[in-house]
């Protein structure tokens, strides 16, 4: 599988030492603005400024004591990703409806840049990174949104311990709802192609962490449970989705590491593989593509043609090939 992603293996050493120091557990960041040579390049949107006309995507802490979340159930899309210790964190994409409050709000990744590239100047919402990963952020072309440059819009939940305890308020970071037409994925939806394999549930696993979508009927959905548990919001609506797309990727190991000398994985959505696309209580094999970075994804059929997503919520979840 050939993959276009740019090497992480070039570290320029003095642009490092010039990155000032992240308070990860307290949610804080400060971005750099020298470029460590991974960087994508632009000119980043000032942060501080609300957006209007792009999505904002969300890091949500995904572990158990962070559950159940708040506002993921509006989400366009949902991207599930592994992380350190083989658990999964989530990074839900908002184009059509903005709930009141979002979270709880965790981390960036090296891998969230390149995801974030298809979006024109997204908005991303999160509480810390890595240290060595803050001069990519400052560079990238996004918004960066941390409790440092809009400490008003976030906020400390009770009945939680930090650092699963972080909230945001979207209003407070955006204009207003950015449309559907912001939501530049690659995504086609419509009916359902033919030759689909009759599926009643899908469950993908990380090393400390799964995913399992069971179809409902009554409801038209893939209902969703975490580490065996059915996932719920805070307001009791059990998550689901319209379309799961189990995207088979390269996962590599980043020269990054949590606090506990964790390596991050890095998850390669640039190139080509296979995924498989449930909807209507169907599995259809795909071949998925995305040449470049500001590309979005295609999903295609063995007969050559693309593979309509349902209309709904999308999750995708990344599964090592």
């Amino acid at each position: 599988m050939r993959h276009g992603a740019p090497t992480r293996r070039t570290v320029l050493a003095a642009a490092l030492a010039a990155t000032t120091t992240s308070a990860l557990a307290a949610g804080c960041t400060r971005h750099g603005t020298t470029d460590d040579g991974r960087a994508p390049q632009g000119t980043p949107t000032p942060s501080g400024t609300h957006a209007t006309g792009s999505v904002l995507a969300v890091k949500i802490d995904n572990v158990a004591a962070a559950r159940p979340q708040t506002g993921l159930d509006s989400a366009d899309v949902v991207y599930a990703e592994q992380v350190e210790g083989g658990l999964s964190r989530l990074m839900a994409v908002y184009a059509t409806q903005l709930p009141e409050v979002i979270g709880p709000v965790r981390s960036a990744r090296e891998s969230d840049l390149e995801l974030l590239r298809q979006f024109d100047r997204p908005t991303l919402a999160f509480s810390g990174a890595q240290k060595k990963l803050l001069p990519l952020i400052g560079r990238a072309p996004l918004r960066a949104e941390s409790p440092e440059q809009a400490s008003g819009a976030y906020y400390r939940g009770s009945g939680r311990p930090a650092p699963h305890n972080l909230y945001l308020r979207p209003a407070k970071v955006m204009d207003g709802v950015p449309g559907k037409a912001a939501l530049t994925t690659g995504f086609r939806y419509g009916p359902a192609p033919a030759g689909g394999t009759v599926t009643a549930a899908r469950t993908v696993r990380y090393p400390a962490a799964r995913f399992t979508f069971t179809w409902s009927a009554g409801r038209n959905r893939w209902l969703v449970s975490m580490d065996g548990t059915p996932d719920r919001t805070t307001a009791g609506k059990r998550l689901a989705a319209a379309t799961v797309v189990v995207q088979y990727v390269e996962v590599t190991t980043s020269r990054y590491h949590d606090v506990l000398g964790n390596p991050t994985p890095y998850t390669e959505t640039v190139g080509s593989g296979k995924a498989d696309v449930l909807r209507d209580g169907q599995s259809f094999e795909t071949t998925w593509s995305r040449p470049a970075a500001t590309d979005g994804t295609t999903f295609t059929g063995a007969d050559g043609r693309p593979v309509n997503l349902a209309d709904g919520p999308v999750w995708v979840v990344f599964a090592k090939a």
